[in-house]
């Protein structure tokens, strides 16, 4: 089965920047080889750079009101160890204690009732003034927490000032030049994968039913002698209804990178491996009244058969029925007829 189809990168990306910047550099273009993580372009970096020396400050400034040695690099902290807990908590247990105090004494008549009342009040102020320290130390605790994400996000942001690749591939386009000042999300550098490539080719209506995953597909391209090797890898699951064809992609392994995606390509889809398909010039088919037909030389004499075309192309027909791998076809029948004397000229 013979069937025309198109050549297609595996994967293809354009790729940018997660935020705007002035490029320092782009150190690929067009056609350079790159492998996956490999530098494709640099932002001017001293923004980012400024913005975590910021922010690991401010993360630091957080630790330190709460206690907290610079060095550590957790931000939980049991609020009863911090110094500012503590402290009200001395005070409380202070006022607790005088309160029972007093209220021993008024019992015993030895001090007055507003003297009692006193320290009462003073408990009630002790344990207020707990209460707030420890909402404000989980406050702190909390900014503590937002103080390390913005760590986390700017050195996020220095990152993002790199474009790295993705896979394995080479560069199809640089869009962009060294000095210009570009936007988040613009176009910067496009990077296709090249081994293998997708082969798409669109399969007759009437051919579908014998295609299926796995099969050899064997295909050429203009310019390039030799015979390169696939296998189709899927299947759509539906026939177009406006071709009648069924779409299918095929692997096509190009280390050596001499296929080129976008190529348009002539494959052989070998549907039965052993049974081998014949193939004519197209100039070798005679057709009248709808009926093909071609001549054939047997002892020396032309002899007419009817046939039943497959595939063919813009050079060569595919026999499905009416003659056999090795007999000698016309390739130019003109005006001849069954039952004429030739000589095959090599």
């Amino acid at each position: 089965m013979v069937v025309t189809g198109t050549l297609a990168a595996e994967e293809q990306v354009v790729l940018g920047f997660k935020l705007a910047g002035r490029l320092s550099a782009i150190p690929v273009d067009l056609g350079s080889h790159v492998s996956k993580g490999e530098v494709l372009a640099q932002l001017s970096s001293t923004d980012a750079e400024l913005r975590v020396i910021q922010a690991e400050a401010a993360l630091q400034q957080s630790r330190a009101r709460l206690g907290l040695n610079p060095q550590d690099t957790g931000t939980q902290v049991d609020p009863e160890a911090t110094p500012l807990v503590r402290q009200a908590r001395a005070v409380l247990d202070e006022a607790r204690a005088s309160r029972a105090r007093f209220e021993a004494l008024h019992q015993q008549q030895l001090v007055s009732r507003a003297e009692l009342e006193g320290a009462v009040a003073a408990f009630q102020v002790a344990d207020g003034r707990y209460q707030d320290t420890l909402d404000e130390v989980r406050t702190r605790q909390a900014i503590l927490a937002q103080r390390a994400s913005e760590v986390e996000l700017a050195r996020q942001q220095l990152s993002d000032s790199t474009l790295f690749s993705p896979f394995d591939g080479a560069v199809r386009e640089r869009q962009s030049t060294p000095g210009e000042y570009v936007a988040a999300g613009q176009p910067v550098v496009t990077v296709v994968r090249v081994h293998p490539l997708r082969l798409r080719l669109a399969v007759p209506e009437r051919d579908a039913a014998g295609v299926r995953e796995g099969q050899q597909v064997r295909l050429t391209v203009e310019g390039d002698p030799l015979v390169h090797a696939g296998t189709v890898a899927r299947l759509s699951p539906a026939i177009d209804e406006r071709s009648r064809t069924l779409m299918l992609e095929a692997e096509v392994p190009n280390r050596d990178g001499v296929l080129r995606p976008g190529s348009f390509a002539t494959a052989e889809i070998v549907t039965v491996a052993d049974e081998p398909t014949v193939f004519i010039p197209a100039t070798a088919i005679v057709t009248f009244a709808g009926i093909e037909k071609v001549i054939v030389v047997e002892d020396g004499k032309t002899v007419e058969k009817r046939v039943k075309t497959g595939q063919r192309d813009q050079h060569r027909v595919a026999i499905a029925e009416g003659i056999a791998p090795g007999e000698m076809v016309v390739a130019e029948p003109g005006n001849l007829t069954g039952g004429q004397m030739v000589t095959p000229v090599e």
